[in-house]
């Protein structure tokens, strides 16, 4: 498979926040939601939990994928997952259980893990990790839980909060990536990338004067 062949980069993710991370980082994704039952993968391991997750999204969606000869596509699924107090803690369920957590989770800490499987359709070739951030939160009122929850934030994100929205004034520090968080680490994808010998910068697009088209940037060897 020659190195100049362009690349196609989709992600097996509904997440606009996994997807505005890739374009800000100067690569446009396609998007194709995998659909895949969470409630199918039962273990009591964080890491271990969001990693699975993360290959049946990418398998799911290369299944479903007809690769071109002229371009070598790669998929990327992740899945997140708050550990916390001994649990592992996906999206709430309902208001009331964000609410819950929420009282739980003011003023103390809980580790973000992000699973993420990279396949090069074409090849075959699959290189995967989990990144892990700690998450310090602010010890914050009940009226502020109260208007969180009504925003419906939390209820769309794994752990009930984010740092890219409205939640990120109720985060105190964290220690590790913020890209973690927010669901999909840039440099994670970055070593991911160089496993089956490619540079992120491969990847990367820029969009002509106007808006109107892309033109690869990094696909030219040196």
């Amino acid at each position: 498979m020659s190195d100049s062949l362009p690349l196609r980069l989709v992600l097996a993710s509904a997440s606009p926040a996994r997807r505005k991370s890739l374009q800000a980082a100067g690569i446009e994704p396609d998007v194709l939601v995998s659909g895949v039952d969470e409630s199918l993968v039962v273990t009591d391991r964080a890491e271990e939990l969001c990693l699975e997750l993360a290959r049946l999204k990418a398998q799911a969606v290369l299944t479903r994928l007809s690769p071109a000869s002229d371009q070598r596509t790669l998929v990327i699924g992740c899945d997140s997952v708050l550990a916390f107090d001994g649990e592992i803690l996906g999206k709430p369920a309902d208001p009331a259980d964000a609410t819950q957590r929420w009282q739980r989770m003011r003023g103390r800490s809980g580790v973000l893990h992000s699973g993420h499987c990279l396949i090069d359709v074409v090849a075959g070739r699959r290189a995967e990790a989990v990144a892990s951030t700690t998450v310090h939160f602010a010890d914050i009122s009940d009226d502020e839980i109260t208007a969180y929850v009504a925003s419906g934030e939390p209820l769309a994100v794994a752990g009930a909060f984010t740092i890219d929205g409205l939640g990120g004034a109720f985060v105190e520090r964290i220690e590790g990536d913020p890209g973690t968080v927010v669901g999909l680490s840039m440099p994670l994808l970055r070593r991911l990338l160089a496993e089956l010998d490619l540079r992120i910068t491969d990847l990367w697009t820029k969009v002509a004067p106007g808006g109107q088209s892309v033109e690869p940037l990094g696909n030219v060897r040196s």
